[in-house]
């Protein structure tokens, strides 16, 4: 991984994790200078990148501060998947199926809120619950946004949940219906075509821009999709 990657991951890590609160000045560049023993233009591309995320605030002589986090919530947490499962007392396994490279067309564009040509990488994948297959998944990255998933092959750890410790989001939106699969999905769910099942279609963005779209299709006789709400929230 390039230094200044590492750098801000290093610092991301720190924020999301709450090591940082909103409000808290990060060292100055000559002192992560220092720490690193790099130069300061490869400190600058770290930050400006924290900075675009909008994850830090640049203040003129004064440093550098964590951001404030923006009020909204999603209605469904963004659950993930080996950890749900485990929860259920399940073994979890992930298989990738297919991973593959290519430039946004016209209906790319239109269907995940992205620019045309926009360099995407689609991963489709099988979720599993005691080796039964219980989540078939399919996963559109906008590369424009997260460049570094390029460099992911997602053969051992499934997108949603490299997404979820790397990629921070400041909004999403979900759609929930129910299907009955086509051969594709009902051969990799190893179920009849004519099982009810979920399917959950969710976007989420950084600052406007789209970071993914996914498709998981859960089989309707094993899981189900809940929330807890209180007045107000």
């Amino acid at each position: 991984m390039a230094l200044h990657k590492r750098i801000r991951s290093d610092l991301e890590k720190r924020i999301l994790s709450g090591e940082w609160a909103p409000g808290y000045r990060i060292p100055y560049e000559h002192e992560l200078m220092e720490q690193y023993g790099c130069a300061r233009m490869t400190v600058n591309r770290a930050i400006s990148a924290l900075a675009q995320a909008g994850l830090v605030e640049r203040r003129r002589r004064a440093g550098t501060f964590v951001a404030q986090p923006a009020m909204e919530s999603a209605v469904l947490a963004i659950p993930n998947l080996s950890e749900e499962i485990a929860r259920r007392g399940k073994r979890y396994r992930y298989e990738r199926r297919s991973l593959a490279y290519r430039k946004a067309d016209a209906a790319d564009a239109k269907a995940f809120r992205i620019e045309k040509g926009s360099p995407i990488v689609e991963v489709r994948s099988r979720h599993f619950a005691d080796e039964v297959p219980v989540v078939s998944e399919m996963r559109i990255i906008n590369l424009a946004a997260v460049p570094d998933a390029a460099e992911v092959t997602f053969e051992e750890q499934a997108p949603g949940s490299w997404l979820l410790d790397n990629v921070p989001w400041t909004e999403a939106a979900h759609h929930i219906s129910a299907i009955t699969p086509n051969r594709q999905v009902a051969q990799e769910l190893e179920i009849p075509r004519t099982q009810a099942c979920l399917c959950l279609e969710r976007r989420t963005w950084r600052n406007g821009q789209t970071v993914t779209f996914v498709r998981q299709i859960f089989r309707g006789d094993i899981y189900q999709l809940s929330a807890h709400f209180e007045p107000g929230n």
